[in-house]
């Protein structure tokens, strides 16, 4: 298990912390419960902007289980001036306890629920020696935003369960974020909330390079760029989009890792549309699907827009703001990705 505490600014204390298979809301199976350590001690701090490894526990975890992870924060979490590191709309139920120490408790009686994730950076598995995995990078579109929660309903989640279905080979990473953009990060988008996170260059090398495991990577980035163009005197052009994403592909590459290209999906209508972010849209995609830069392509675009109306999310598929897909866009998307990008070894 690794903790995170990658935005404080100040020390944060853990004052214990398990893990366990979920069985249903907030109970969990009282027989997986394992507490948690780091270098035996069941309290630890995590540095400013650092991160923390807990030592190994002997647990047995089902294919697609979901897990419950505590952790006990002695102190005012959110009274203090240093930021809290979560991730925003996890679109999972997650639940806040009474005050006190409910570590390990089979279920949580009275818990506020939230559907973000809050000081945890990943859960690292001991994996077949020829395993793989696929990072999903990206922004809202990956990250399942307004897809139905506590459904794993995601494009890498439907991914993953076809990768799973052929053989377990490949694990799928989701490391995106709401509001994410390429270039620069601040304000979330118009029209839907969350936190921006920093750009995708400056995260690249941590939420991708740095994932123990990681094989392939599929980057879906720029719609927010685009649509928040000129915002805080920021303007994104299509070029200067394109000279990112082969950033993005040498640092892959130099790693020896597959990097594939995702197009952007249709936006017309969405609150921060224009025809002049569409031919950015337009330029980003064409150059994606011929340039040769990426390793491969996955044309969500051609998926996921209106056949009579390219520039738009088809009817079928729009979750209602025009942007973001709905369950059966996202599960679209998940199923047009030829498998055959994923092999072991290659």
């Amino acid at each position: 298990m690794v903790f995170a505490n990658t935005f404080g600014t100040a020390a944060l204390n853990i004052g214990g912390a398990s893990i366990a298979l979920r069985d249903k809301e907030s109970a969990i199976v009282a027989s997986s419960i394992r507490k948690l350590t780091v270098n035996g001690s069941a309290t630890f701090r995590i540095p400013a902007g650092g991160m923390i490894l807990s030592d190994p526990v002997e647990l047995s975890i089902p294919a697609f289980a979901d897990l419950a992870i505590d952790a006990f924060v002695p102190g005012d979490l959110g009274g203090g001036t240093s930021p809290i590191t979560f991730h925003n709309g996890a679109n999972q139920t997650s639940y806040v306890s009474a005050t006190g120490n409910h570590v390990g408790e089979s279920a949580l009686q009275g818990a506020a629920i939230t559907r973000s994730w809050f000081l945890l950076s990943r859960v690292e598995v001991v994996a077949a020696a020829r395993a793989g995995a696929v990072a999903a990078f990206g922004d809202s579109i990956t990250d399942g935003t307004r897809s139905t929660p506590d459904t794993n309903s995601r494009w890498p989640d439907h991914l993953a369960r076809r990768l799973a279905s052929r053989g377990g080979a490949f694990a799928v990473m989701n490391v995106a974020i709401a509001g994410n953009r390429v270039l620069s990060e601040g304000v979330a988008p118009v029209g839907f909330g969350g936190n921006a996170g920093i750009n995708a260059l400056a995260r690249f090398d941590r939420d991708v390079l740095a994932l123990p495991g990681v094989t392939h990577v599929i980057v879906m980035e720029g719609i927010n760029d685009i649509g928040t163009s000129g915002q805080n005197g920021i303007v994104a052009t299509a070029d200067d989009l394109i000279a990112a994403h082969k950033q993005m592909i040498d640092r892959a590459h130099e790693r020896g890792l597959k990097i594939y290209g995702a197009t952007l999906t249709p936006y017309e209508g969405a609150a921060y549309f224009s025809p002049e972010g569409e031919a950015k849209r337009k330029a980003l995609n064409q150059w994606i699907r011929t340039s040769g830069g990426y390793d491969g392509v996955i044309d969500f675009d051609m998926v996921a827009r209106d056949p009579s109306a390219p520039a738009r999310l088809n009817p079928a598929f729009d979750s209602g703001d025009h942007l973001h897909p709905n369950d059966a866009g996202y599960k679209a998307m998940g199923e047009s990705i030829d498998l055959a990008l994923f092999r072991s070894g290659s």
